[in-house]
């Protein structure tokens, strides 16, 4: 990849257990997004965070990339930073994607992956090309009135204007063509078999992934249940992890 990923420590540290490995939406910011989450999950986790190209804390992408790119770049990045630690990954739509591609990796350091609000395909390919080259002619900031109906449950942003406007806020601030390179990637992408065990997570309320395509069903989500109900997702995430940890040492 021309452009290297941006990682954020949310909570923890090298001491931990166990490394939760977790990535953003299309449009977020990964700190903003699952901050608030990574603070109520047990102390036995240091969570690390990654940034899309020109989203959050990542540096604008200075040539195309696709999925692909970016799971091998943050398998490099993770197989330092894992010691001997188990590692687990957790990522919302387009971070789930890269989840999606994460598990087919044989030599992957991710003993389990949960993809949150994603598909092995996301949407059709035309859309993503359509999507960019709004993006391109008008900038992040179309895509907000949008992204406020398409990632929100119902009534969210008038109970947590804070955490909405804060997401909406930091997709206006996004570099406007790795937005549209993000979505050209996703455009192009469809997961291959998973090696790894994978447990795919949906808001009940989710617009853009089905949530009869789940294996749990967020209550009172949207497409970003980290953001929405934090302690709730940590909760669930700490069950499911858990127990592919324990068919995998008993398989």
């Amino acid at each position: 990849m021309a452009t290297e990923l941006s990682l954020t420590r949310l909570t923890g540290s090298e001491a931990s257990a166990r490394l939760l490995v977790v990535g953003p939406s299309l449009g977020t910011s990964v700190a903003l997004l699952w901050r608030d989450c990574a603070m109520v999950l047990p102390g036995e986790f240091e969570v690390i965070g990654w940034d899309l190209p020109g989203h959050g804390s990542g540096s604008p992408a200075a040539a195309p990339f696709t999925v692909e790119d970016l799971a091998g770049e943050l398998t490099t990045c993770v197989e330092a930073l894992a010691g001997n630690r188990p590692v687990v990954y957790a990522g919302v739509s387009f971070g789930g994607a890269v989840g999606f591609e994460l598990a087919t990796r044989a030599e992957s350091p991710f003993e389990a992956v949960v993809c949150i609000g994603a598909a092995p395909r996301i949407g059709e390919p035309a859309m993503w090309r359509e999507r960019a080259a709004l993006v391109r002619r008008a900038g992040t900031p179309v895509m907000v009135e949008g992204s406020a109906q398409r990632w929100f449950a119902p009534g969210f942003v008038e109970r947590a204007p804070r955490v909405a406007g804060a997401l909406l806020r930091a997709l206006a601030d996004a570099d406007n063509e790795s937005y549209a390179l993000a979505c050209e990637a996703l455009g192009r992408f469809e997961a291959g078999e998973a090696t790894t065990p994978v447990r795919v997570l949906v808001g009940e309320h989710d617009v853009v992934v089905s949530p009869e395509t789940a294996d749990v069903v967020l209550a009172g989500c949207g497409h970003l249940p980290p953001a929405e109900d934090p302690a709730g997702v940590a909760a669930v995430l700490v069950r499911v992890l858990e127990e592919m940890r324990c068919r995998t040492t008993t398989a």
